[in-house]
């Protein structure tokens, strides 16, 4: 499981280590789905599901229906935190034509009198780019800052859109389970019941124990830590196509 994995031993001289091949595989992974979902966005880009809503002239089969699902998952999620009106109008799509952007999955672990900042290496939140990035609307969230409805409108907006837009293209959906890609649906903290299109690797992560943290942090002085690579669950990582094979021939 990638993330939130129960602590487990590692000692102080196989921190450094870790956390070095963390970091490399963790920015080979994000570079990784970043590329594939370049490749990916002619068919992901927002006009080909919602057409003239988004100013495209040409006509789309079901972008009525894309529509209407993307304004009811909106009224349910327009209240708190964000204190907006629960009614989409003509600008609500306007800022969606520009890219897809990839942000690390994030939650706050409380280990004592401290709340650590964790973030998941190989698990990603993936919106259409809005205004404000995920760290910002959470920390915006949270009442650090005064933000601004229109913005704030435009990451719950393109949040909900990039969900309907893959129930929409199921082809795509089943290109990154092809990719080794697990796709979850789910609320992250700060943020109510904004649901989320999260992508994870296959390669797991898990948090150390909280002793070493709390010595790591106290070394670097910054309350925060990311998880680190399982080297055992790489060196034992299945082929999901083969399992599909085996399973195709009843094996």
């Amino acid at each position: 499981m990638t993330g939130h994995e129960a602590a487990r031993t590692v000692t102080i001289e196989q921190l450094a280590d870790l956390r070095e091949k963390t970091e490399r595989l963790s920015q080979f992974f994000s570079q990784r789905l970043k590329n594939h979902l370049t490749t990916l966005y002619p068919i992901l880009a927002p006009r080909r599901t919602f057409g003239k809503y988004v100013g495209f002239k040409e006509v789309i089969a079901r972008a009525d229906e894309a529509y209407s699902q993307l304004g009811e998952k909106y009224r349910e999620v327009s209240g708190a935190p964000f204190d907006l009106r629960n009614d989409l109008d003509d600008e609500a799509l306007s800022a969606m034509e520009f890219g897809i952007e990839v942000y690390p999955w994030e939650y706050t672990q409380q280990v004592g009198d401290k709340a650590i900042a964790m973030s998941c290496p190989f698990r990603w939140v993936i919106t259409y780019r809005s205004d404000y990035p995920l760290s910002e609307m959470r920390r915006l969230m949270a009442g650090k800052g005064e933000p601004r409805k229109t913005s704030v409108r435009h990451f719950l907006v393109n949040a909900l859109a990039t969900q309907v837009v893959f129930s929409h293209n199921p082809g795509a959906l089943e290109l990154l389970d092809d990719l080794r890609y697990q796709v979850r649906i789910e609320t992250g903290p700060g943020l109510g019941k904004l649901p989320l299109f999260t992508v994870s690797s296959n390669v797991s992560s898990f948090r150390p124990p909280d002793e070493l943290m709390l010595s790591a942090i106290r070394l670097s002085g910054v309350p925060a830590f990311i998880e680190l690579v399982d080297m055992e669950a790489v060196v034992q990582l299945a082929d999901p196509l083969r399992q599909r094979i085996e399973k195709a021939l009843g094996g």
